[in-house]
C-alpha cells in the first residue's frame, strides 16, 4: 500500500494509534509491576495495608492499572471498529467478520453503526 493511501486509511491510523498506546501501556505496566513488588516486600516485612497505601506515591498502582485499562479499551475499540469497517468495505460478510473476531453478528453490526456515528461526528 503506498504511503499516501496508508495515511488516508482510517484502519491504518487506528492501528498506528493502538501500537503507540500499547507501547505506552507496556511502559506504564512495567513501572506498576516494580512498584507492586515493592508493596509486596513492604507487606511481607509486616507493614499494615493502611500504612503502605497511605505512604505510596501517586499515582497508586491501582490507578495506573485503571489508566492502562481505559487507554487500551479506547484504542482497542477504535481499532476494532475501523478493522470491522475495512473488512466490510472489502465485501467481507458480517457473519465472516463476526467469526474472525469471535463475536456475534449483532456485535459486528453494532461496531459498524458506532463507526458510522463517529465518522459523521
Amino acid at each position: 500500500m503506498p504511503i499516501d493511501r496508508a495515511e488516508q486509511d482510517p484502519a491504518v491510523r487506528a492501528l498506528t494509534e493502538l501500537v503507540t498506546v500499547l507501547d505506552s501501556c507496556m511502559a506504564e505496566l512495567g513501572g506498576a509491576r516494580v512498584r507492586a513488588e515493592k508493596l509486596l516486600e513492604e507487606r511481607q516485612s509486616g507493614r499494615s495495608w493502611l500504612d503502605i497505601v497511605t505512604t505510596e506515591s501517586r499515582p497508586l498502582v491501582v490507578e495506573q492499572i485503571s489508566s492502562v485499562m481505559a487507554a487500551l479499551a479506547s484504542a482497542g475499540g477504535a481499532w476494532r471498529r475501523e478493522q470491522a469497517y475495512a473488512l466490510a468495505s472489502e465485501q467481507v460478510s458480517i457473519n465472516r467478520i463476526a467469526a474472525m473476531f469471535g463475536v456475534t453478528r449483532q456485535r459486528i453490526s453494532a461496531l459498524l453503526r458506532e463507526r458510522a456515528r463517529t465518522a459523521h461526528a
